[in-house]
């Protein structure tokens, strides 16, 4: 009976060891407490522009409720450590109804109507001061970057006006090449930016905009760090070595963001992170363009024949490990001052990584990379040090153009289209 109740007391004591506390996910915790993520790419102003049921309602898409069908609410964001955001105000490069300044104007107003909506927890940041004295009070610094400069229409007075409305960052391109800078997903046209394309550079760093390259080709990507002054961001993009897609960084161009002093902000796309995946997805395009040409443009026929290939070949897992690789790698060519996190959460269609699912999901990765080895001081500045060193440089380098340089009257006829003599 003894040995009966022994074994009886040591099964009860299973679920409970099997419970401990994961120790790097507590020291996680705590560090995330003085020191919370600043995220730089969230699109939830835009799935509140889409919103199937109330569109471009800030009152309907409820930050303050349970939005399970979403990536982001305040819950989660106070459950995952997150303490500041950069929230894209994204318009898609193929628009052409009536230009795109009404599509980016009113993204600018639903952006800036969610986080007045919630005052009593966000801060509407324009600045890494703003930031610092939010955080201070426990509240969430909320920044605005401009995802594609498709947006400016060739207009260096849109540019102004876009920083003076709360933009800190632009995307120089989305997924549509520009007529002064080429996309990494759409034809290569110039070769790189145009010589606007350098004086849009040139204006950014003026007003204190941090250059963007997320979504650039490799060579837009070489031409802006040859003519900034100030360091560059990667918004959300991670490392070519590891997933060799467009939207990666090269290793090449890792180390000049290095020199530069800039920062790569690591990304939760399935594709931009598993080479399997990449493929996986590359060899599906490849059957449905074989499928439509085969069945004559049916698509019920292609729908048909595409769910069977998938059922045989099903998409690779990525998980929460192949996204702390990114990290490693980054860490290991560059450094852990010029890593960041820039999640795409509510940008991915769904997609999500195993592992990192929403926003409350930061701590897992962070308490990854410390079971990898990464020391309290560099997830401190994973978290938000970086993004806040780089923007504080942009602002001290912007103070001190301003006093010799004047907002340029350049335009891209004069730069671009002269004719030549």
């Amino acid at each position: 009976m003894r040995r009966l109740a022994a074994f009886a007391l040591l099964l009860a004591a299973v679920p409970v060891l099997a419970q401990a506390p994961d120790p790097y996910l507590s020291r996680v915790k705590k560090l995330l407490a003085t020191t919370p993520v600043i995220d730089g790419h969230n699109d939830a102003p835009w799935e509140i522009r889409e919103n199937r049921e109330m569109p471009r309602d800030v009152d309907h898409y409820d930050l303050r409720t349970d939005l399970k069908d979403h990536d982001t609410d305040l819950a989660r964001m106070k459950a995952g450590g997150l303490g500041g955001q950069f929230w894209s105000i994204y318009i898609p490069g193929e628009v052409k109804d009536s230009g795109y300044a009404r599509i980016q104007l009113e993204q600018f107003d639903i952006a800036r109507r969610m986080i007045a909506k919630y005052s009593t927890e966000m801060v509407f940041a324009k600045t890494a001061a703003d930031a610092k004295r939010a955080i201070a009070v426990h509240k969430f610094p909320s920044f605005l970057g401009l995802e594609g400069g498709h947006a400016i229409e060739n207009s260096l007075g849109a540019l102004r006006i876009y920083y003076d409305l709360g933009a800190r960052y632009m995307t120089l391109t989305h997924n549509v090449t520009l007529d002064w800078a080429d996309a990494a997903q759409d034809k290569l046209v110039h070769g790189g930016l145009t010589t606007f394309g350098k004086e849009v550079v040139r204006e950014m760093n003026r007003l204190g905009m941090i250059v963007d390259l997320s979504h650039v080709s490799p060579a837009v990507m070489s031409d802006a760090l040859n003519v900034t002054e100030s360091p560059v961001m990667f918004s959300h993009s991670s490392a070519r070595a590891l997933s060799d897609h467009p939207r990666d960084v090269p290793d090449s161009i890792l180390v000049r963001v290095k020199q530069n002093g800039g920062i790569v902000m690591v990304t939760f796309v399935r594709e931009f992170v598993s080479q399997k995946n990449q493929d996986w997805r590359l060899a599906r395009n490849a059957r449905r363009r074989e499928l439509t040409m085969s069945f004559g443009g049916d698509t019920a026929r292609v729908r048909a024949a595409m769910d069977e290939w998938a059922q045989a070949n099903p998409e690779p897992v990525v998980t929460l490990a192949d996204v702390a690789d990114h990290f490693d790698h980054l860490k290991k060519l560059i450094g852990a001052d010029h890593v960041g996190i820039g999640g795409d959460f509510d940008g991915t269609g769904g997609e999500h990584i195993q592992g990192l699912e929403d926003v409350s999901k930061y701590p897992a990765l962070l308490a990854e990379l410390a079971r990898r080895g990464w020391t309290d001081a560099e997830l401190r500045e994973v978290a938000s040090g970086n993004i806040l060193r780089v923007l504080t440089a942009n602002e001290v380098i912007a103070a001190r153009l301003q006093k010799t340089r004047k907002p340029s009257t350049k335009t891209i006829d004069e730069m671009d289209r002269a004719p030549k003599m």
